[in-house]
């Protein structure tokens, strides 16, 4: 059984050697949350006080404008960033999505990285090997395979590290946005293998600005402004609050 809860959850992210009036104001149009200040350097309220449950079948989207808290709520999740005020707890094995090349060599063959990565997702040698031929075949990438990766356009890129960081079996799912992975016909192939991948995870937390990807594949949303939890609930009823604007003064 997978579950995560979030009590009263704040991240406050210091930034030093802010001095000037234009800095913050730089800031301000770049990083999200609210603002505070402290004797030299400025704090980014980024997540504030954030609560809500999640449970086995959970599919959930994180909605909300740029800056809003989307990603660092991954973050969190993912323990990339600790929180600095209340708790959470995460039963379940969670596998992000946020870096898809994370872990990749740019010296090493799309064969050599991909049980590089494989490695480092936790697959064993036995799983790795039995995963060739689909990525091959997946990733319709031929003999480029055998080539380092730093000779691979962007387009490649992505769809070696797309099918390679599909490969793992997650009990909570966490996917910052959805990357177009190709033309039209191996976007098809990238979307059948993302929605099997989320029907094999116990939890799915998705962040998106796609509404129609949200309503395709979640069932719940949570709607966060300027780093506080707006509504968690029903996605058609949170996507319409969303769409009207409905943020309590």
């Amino acid at each position: 059984m997978a579950t995560v809860r979030l009590v009263d959850l704040s991240v406050d992210i210091p930034i030093y050697d802010v001095a000037s009036t234009s800095i913050k104001m730089l800031l301000h149009g770049t990083t999200g949350g609210r603002f505070a200040s402290q004797h030299a350097h400025v704090i980014v309220n980024a997540l504030r006080k954030i609560t809500f449950e999640a449970h086995d079948g959970d599919r959930i989207g994180l909605i909300g404008n740029n800056g809003s808290g989307k990603t660092t709520l991954l973050r969190v999740l993912a323990r990339v960033y600790p929180p600095t005020g209340g708790t959470i707890e995460v039963c379940g094995r969670v596998s992000p999505m946020l870096n898809m090349t994370l872990g990749m060599s740019a010296d090493a063959t799309g064969f050599e990285n991909i049980r590089i990565c494989g490695a480092l997702w936790g697959l064993t040698r036995k799983q790795i090997e039995a995963s060739i031929d689909d990525i091959v075949d997946f990733t319709e990438l031929g003999e480029y395979l055998n080539m380092p990766v730093r000779t691979y356009s962007a387009g490649m890129l992505l769809r070696l590290s797309f099918a390679i960081a599909t490969l793992r079996e997650p009990d909570i799912l966490l996917i910052d946005e959805i990357i177009g992975v190709g033309d039209a016909g191996f976007l098809h192939k990238a979307s059948a293998r993302l929605a099997r991948l989320v029907r094999q995870s116990r939890i799915l937390f998705m962040a998106s600005h796609v509404k129609s990807s949200i309503m395709q594949l979640c069932d719940k949303a949570i709607w966060l402004h300027n780093g506080s939890l707006v509504a968690y609930g029903p996605a058609e009823e949170v996507m319409a609050r969303y769409e009207q604007g409905d943020v309590p003064r």
